[in-house]
């Protein structure tokens, strides 16, 4: 298959590891190994050593049950035979374009997004039409732009939510409305998830779309919310029929999941509310910071995000994205990801959610060579 280069992996590929100030990582400030185990008072060295005998096999093929039943009790409506396991967000999302896309079916996918969502289908032969997200709108979709690209052919919509990079979240009115759309034509709705629950708002619920409705796939990942991208692990959340149509596409590329990764995941999935509290507190902290360093600073401005660890920062400079992210790499250490990754020049995305103290830094880095351009 034919496929673009995939801009923001391919930019984090080449400059991530060379960056002092990282505040282009889109995940929650990791956690270690140790600080996962001990979350609950578990002590490392005895969780490890109950590890010791265990023999390395390839595990339970689609998840291990707990791992499942865990994965589903983040949900309202989802069985553990409704989820199944697969190596990262990323992998998730693939299967089921892999599964359920075919050369000839029409796709509406959001944009700006992750680039995945909207050039995998298109790779596959269908024709992918863009419901664009618009910073004057706040980075919400329009429904009646959305009714306008939906036709009886069309097999699948996309949405991300929290989005990525916007930070954008879409409440449950909208996502109903979106719903209303999909169900109109018969569309599958994907929804990636993988920033669910990172929400600046304590007191907003905001549900899954495998919980709005009876064709909703909800994908996520242990890497976001969880701080865990190293654990590689990630899931499907949707109907039989989806399920069951990706365990046989699944059967050609991937066997199972890393065991140990799936006993870690299990681990944190249990403490799921002591690391979400943590991480929203981070969230929240570092997007202050942000926020008073945009109030501040006369050559940015921003759509303030709502939920998720990245957002959109606007510049006021006559340089491209990409020379402007280079040049601040290559002259401060600090590391931004450009606009142009996302078709958004003129802009910078940034990750806020990394340890606090990295993104006073790294903004003061950003504010030290915004001078030395203007």
């Amino acid at each position: 298959m034919d496929i673009k280069l995939f801009a923001v992996e391919d930019w984090m590929n080449k400059y991530e590891m060379s960056a002092v100030y990282n505040i282009a990582e889109t995940c929650v400030d990791s956690l270690t190994v140790e600080e996962l185990i001990s979350i609950d008072g578990t002590d490392p060295d005895e969780f490890f050593r109950s590890l010791a005998k265990k023999k390395l096999t390839y595990g339970h093929i689609e998840g291990s049950p707990e791992f499942k039943s865990l994965v589903a009790n983040l949900y309202k409506s989802v069985d553990p035979h409704n989820v199944l396991v697969m190596n990262g967000g990323i992998a998730a999302n693939f299967l089921v374009f892999y599964s359920l896309v075919k050369p000839g079916d029409h796709v509406v996918a959001v944009h700006p997004t992750y680039q995945q969502i909207y050039e995998v289908p298109r790779s596959f032969g269908a024709t992918v039409d863009l419901l664009h997200l618009k910073p004057e709108n706040g980075y919400l979709p329009d429904p009646e732009e959305l009714r306008s690209l939906v036709n009886e052919n069309t097999k699948l919509i996309c949405i991300n939510n929290p989005n990525n990079p916007s930070g954008a979240i879409i409440e449950r009115e909208l996502l109903e409305q979106i719903v209303e759309i999909a169900r109109s034509c018969g569309a599958y709705l994907l929804c990636d998830e993988v920033y669910r629950n990172l929400l600046q708002d304590d007191d907003l619920v905001v549900p899954s779309v495998a919980d709005l409705y009876e064709k909703g796939i909800s994908t996520s990942s242990m890497s976001k919310a969880l701080s865990l991208a190293g654990l590689r692990l990630g899931w499907i959340a949707g109907p039989s029929d989806v399920i069951a149509e990706c365990i046989k596409h699944r059967d050609y590329n991937t066997i199972s999941v890393g065991m140990l990764d799936d006993i870690l995941a299990v681990h944190a999935l249990k403490n799921y509310d002591r690391i979400m509290s943590r991480n929203r507190k981070i969230i929240k902290d570092n997007l202050a910071i942000l926020d008073a360093w945009v109030a501040q600073e006369p050559l940015i401005s921003y759509v303030k995000p709502r939920a998720g660890t990245t957002a959109m920062l606007k510049y006021d400079l006559p340089v491209s994205s990409v020379a402007f992210c280079e040049g601040l790499l290559k002259e401060t250490g600090a590391f931004m990801t450009p606009g142009a990754c996302f078709d958004l020049e003129g802009w910078a995305r940034i990750g806020y959610a990394c340890e606090t103290e990295m993104l006073r830094q790294g903004l003061q880095k950003v504010s030290e060579y915004m001078r030395t351009l203007a």
